[in-house]
């Protein structure tokens, strides 16, 4: 116990005293007391933790694996931090039993993974490679073994660097519904959850029109807006040819990166604005999924550069879904305004908080905005948060302890907001954090770590976080205090 002097004593009697002429009372707490009510979730909510293929796995040249853009993107000079690559990664190829069983050992429910396209298909479409589909096999047998449900998603950017023309080539939609039917036919015995894609505006503008991802290009916009497009009728096609090829009852949807808008203050006007900025905000990707249409506000922005499409595209790309997922990490801020749209986005000062990524800006609240306008535009059935973590830097003590409680007031904030959304009766029913693992951070490589396991890369040694150690207490209660 510190030691009190007596100029800190005679400040404390005196500001007590002076509360207590004002007739204040002073709230008693007996030790041990909870000074707050946790925040339960209902009996049957999944906790999991989500992962990819390429950020995890390695064995990049293995056992017939073809490669994919990203091995060509990040084997490319200057293109990611250091030159790093995913040739190894965290080396879950080999180690897959070893990071389920840290998954268990945390009481995961449910856990999001996704399928490498090339490893599966070399070339993309024609032979299978049929070690590839046996690794996934096991994968998914030995997350059963540990009582943990697979939650699988066909398509995490790593396209097979052999089809030609990538996503500006509208024949790569219709080889991922190949794909995608073919390993929803050899795992549906076992996975009744299937994600098609992960986050269209990270694999079509990044990758094709910013550069800043595979395949590193900087289209004109009515190119880049064909590859969006093409990426929506790829989930479109891919939603059916799961359903053909899966028992009845399997579920379908999608892990989708929504610009998330939450309203500056929360009156009448600003929540109408923040509904009306997630339609029009989302219209090239979620919008047109949900509403089976691109938005008429869209196609007139877009003018001349709005990407063209065939008659019987929106009958694939609206099919209905079963569940959407959200990957949520981070808020934008609009206010009503009298335009033509009903809002203004607020800029950020330079001194708004934000974790170890510069993007991270902090903003717990709008995990439950993310659901909220979703679930109120839509009427979506179900609604996961498919990701939702952050970057932090890590490092290890002299005792071998990772104290990484900046991720953990990242986590509690948000899951604190998240169960608001869950006690205002929105359809969530399971909670993705991102990740398990420190991992490959595509154009960051190494040198952002989201994991709530510290990942030594020199010796693939795992450490349990302080975040894994609280996630797994929130896992075992169904709470957060």
């Amino acid at each position: 116990m510190k030691n009190v002097t007596r100029r800190e004593f005679g400040k404390t009697v005196a500001a007590a005293a002076a509360v207590a002429a004002a007739g204040i009372a002073l709230p008693k707490f007996a030790f041990g007391e909870p000074l707050g009510e946790a925040r339960r979730f209902p009996k049957g909510f999944l906790w999991g933790c989500a992962t990819a293929s390429y950020q995890v796995e390695g064995g990049a040249q293995e056992d017939g694996r073809g490669p994919s853009n990203w091995d060509v993107f990040s084997h490319t000079p200057g293109k990611t931090y250091q030159g790093d690559t995913g040739d190894v990664a965290d080396d879950s190829y080999h180690r897959y039993r070893e990071d389920i069983h840290l998954a268990h050992n945390l009481g995961l429910q449910t856990m999001r993974m996704s399928i490498s396209w090339s490893r599966v298909f070399p070339s993309g479409t024609g032979q299978v490679n049929q070690k590839g589909l046996d690794y996934y096999n096991r994968v998914v047998d030995e997350l059963l073994a540990n009582h943990i449900t697979p939650y699988i998603t066909m398509f995490h950017w790593d396209l097979p660097a052999a089809l030609p023309g990538g996503w500006q080539n509208r024949d790569t939609s219709k080889a991922f519904a190949d794909y995608a039917g073919y390993m929803a036919k050899h795992l549906g015995d076992r996975v009744n959850h299937f994600m098609t894609t992960n986050e269209f505006t990270c694999f079509t503008d990044l990758g094709y029109k910013v550069g800043q991802f595979a395949p590193g290009l900087k289209l004109p916009d009515r190119e880049a807006n064909q590859v969006r497009h093409n990426g929506i009728l790829a989930h479109g096609l891919g939603v059916q040819a799961i359903r053909a090829n899966t028992p009845h009852g399997t579920q379908v949807g999608l892990a989708e990166n929504a610009n998330v808008f939450v309203p500056v203050i929360e009156t009448p006007e600003h929540i109408e604005a923040a509904r009306k900025a997630t339609r029009f905000g989302n219209a090239p990707f979620l919008t047109a999924l949900m509403e089976g249409s691109y938005m008429n506000e869209y196609l007139e922005h877009e003018g001349a550069n709005a990407p063209r499409f065939e008659a019987n595209d929106f009958r694939a790309i609206g099919s209905p879904l079963d569940f959407v997922g959200l990957n949520i990490y981070t808020p934008t801020y609009v206010r009503a305004d009298h335009s033509a749209l009903g809002f203004m986005v607020e800029q950020p000062p330079t001194s708004y908080p934000h974790m170890a990524s510069p993007w991270l800006t902090i903003g717990p609240e709008c995990i439950y905005w993310g659901v909220r306008n979703v679930c109120d535009l839509w009427k979506v059935p179900a609604v996961y948060i498919t990701e939702n973590g952050c970057s932090s830097d890590d490092v290890v003590t002299p005792e071998g302890r990772v104290e990484d409680t900046d991720r953990v007031m990242y986590l509690r904030n948000h899951l604190t907001q998240l169960h608001r959304a869950v006690a205002e009766n929105y359809p969530v029913k399971g909670y993705f954090l991102w990740s398990l693992l420190d991992n490959f951070e595509w154009a960051d490589g190494y040198s952002k770590r989201f994991g709530i396991h510290y990942v030594d890369f020199k010796t693939q040694k795992r450490i349990p976080k302080l975040s894994a150690e609280w996630y797994r207490e929130v896992i075992a209660k169904n709470e957060v205090e």
